[in-house]
C-alpha cells in the first residue's frame, strides 16, 4: 500500500498528542517531589524529562540557595510535551525541561512558552538555543557510532551516517528508533537533507539496521559482538567507561565530523511556561541551571552531557564540544511531529 500523502509544511505548526487519560496517568504515576509534596501550591512544579538524578541535584542546590520549593514531575520528551499541549494555559507547569530540542519545539509550536529573561539567554551561546528566545539550552549531547573494532576496522567504517542507508551496510549496524533520542537524530537529516533524502534514508534503515530498545541495548549490542555498529548519543559510552567498561570494553567511539548529520549535536531544553503559576520563580530556576553553579553541577557530574552555558568545561574525557564539527541547526526548527510520521512510514514506529 503506498504511503499515505505528507506535508511537512502543514505539519510544521501540528503536533501529535497523546490522549489526555494516557498522559495524565503518566504523570500521577511518575510525579516526584523536591522540597514539597506534589499537592503545595507555593511549589515550583517543573515537568522534567532531563535525567531524574540530574534534575534532582539541580532543584536541592535551587532550593538550598534560594529556599524556593521545587516539585519535580518526571517523564519522556514527547510524552511530557504532549502532555502540556494537551493542558494548554490549564497546565499547572511552570518550567519544561527535556533532553532533547524536538519536544521544545511542540511547545514552542503551541505557543505555550515565555520568552527566556535576556540575562539568562546572554549565559547560552548562540548555537545552543532558539533564535525565537522562547527557551533556551541546558545541556548537549553528540551523536556518534559506536562501533567493534574485532568486527570492523575505523577505516572500513561509513564515511557518512547517510551511508548506512546503502544495501552493504544490511544487518551491520544497529539503533532505537522508537527512543526520543535517536527520533532528534532523525530530525536532524530531516533539517540537513530534505524531506525527500529524509524518506530514503529511513527506507534503507528499515531495511538494513537491527533494531533494540535503547541507547544502552544497542551498545551492549556492539559489544558482543552482535553487530559491528551503532548509533546512540555519547555519554552512554563515557559513563559505561567510567564504571566497569562492561558494557563497551569490546568497543570504541567514531566522530563523523565534517557537519555531517552523524555529527548532530543534539540540545537539551528549557522554557518556562507562559501561563506559569510562578513565573518569577521558574525564570529564576531557569537562570540557575544555565548559570555557573547549574552548569557545573551538570559538568561535573555522572552524566557526561556537556555543559553549554556560564563557560563552564564538560569532563576531560569528552572532546571538546567545539571539535566535534557539527552541523549549524536552529534548534527550534527540529521537528518532531514530522519525523514521527515519516518513521512510521517507513515501519519504524
Amino acid at each position: 500500500m503506498p504511503a499515505r500523502p505528507f506535508s511537512f509544511a502543514r505539519l510544521r505548526r501540528s503536533a501529535v498528542v497523546v490522549p489526555a487519560l494516557v498522559a495524565g496517568l503518566l504523570l500521577a504515576g511518575c510525579a516526584a517531589g523536591t522540597g514539597a509534596d506534589s499537592t503545595s501550591s507555593d511549589a515550583l512544579v517543573v515537568y522534567n524529562a532531563q535525567h531524574e538524578e540530574l534534575t534532582k541535584e539541580w532543584a536541592d542546590a535551587f532550593t538550598k540557595e534560594t529556599g524556593i520549593k521545587v516539585v519535580l514531575r518526571n517523564g519522556d520528551d514527547s510524552e511530557l510535551a504532549n502532555q502540556l499541549v494537551q493542558e494548554g494555559s490549564a497546565s499547572k507547569a511552570d518550567v519544561f525541561l527535556t533532553e532533547n530540542s524536538p519536544a521544545m519545539s511542540l511547545v514552542e509550536d503551541a505557543g505555550l512558552f515565555s520568552p527566556v529573561d535576556d540575562a539568562t539567554l546572554a549565559l547560552v551561546p548562540e548555537q545552543y538555543r532558539p533564535t525565537s528566545g522562547l527557551w533556551t539550552g541546558i545541556a548537549a549531547r553528540s551523536t556518534v557510532l559506536v562501533y567493534n573494532p574485532s568486527l570492523i576496522s575505523e577505516d572500513e567504517l561509513p564515511a557518512s551516517l547517510m551511508d548506512l542507508s546503502k544495501p552493504e551496510w544490511k544487518g551491520k549496524w544497529g539503533a532505537a528508533p522508537a527512543k526520543a533520542d535517536f527520533q532528534a537524530i532523525v530530525s536532524a537529516v530531516l533539517a540537513t537533507q530534505g524531506e525527500d533524502a529524509t524518506r530514503d534514508w529511513l527506507d534503507g534503515m528499515a531495511e538494513n539496521s537491527v533494531q533494540y530498545r535503547n541507547n544502552i541495548v544497542t551498545m551492549k549490542a556492539v559489544n558482543a559482538g552482535e553487530v559491528p555498529m551503532g548509533v546512540i548519543y555519547h555519554y552512554y559510552w563515557f559513563r559505561d567507561q567510567d564504571a566497569a567498561a562492561e558494557d563497551s570494553g569490546n568497543t570504541k567511539l567514531h566522530y563523523f565530523g565534517d557537519q555531517d548529520p552523524g555529527a548532530f549535536v543534539s540540545i537539551s531544553g528549557g522554557g518556562v511556561l507562559k501561563n506559569a503559576p510562578h513565573a518569577d520563580e521558574a525564570q529564576k530556576f531557569l537562570a540557575f541551571i544555565a548559570g555557573e553553579q547549574g552548569q557545573k553541577i551538570l559538568g561535573d557530574g555522572y552524566s557526561f552531557e556537556y555543559p553549554v552555558a556560564s563557560d563552564v568545561p564538560a569532563r576531560s574525557e569528552l572532546p571538546p564540544l567545539a571539535s566535534l564539527d557539527a552541523p549549524v541547526i536552529d534548534p527550534s526548527t527540529l521537528n518532531g511531529p514530522a519525523v514521527i510520521t515519516l518513521m512510521t512510514e517507513a515501519g519504524l514506529l
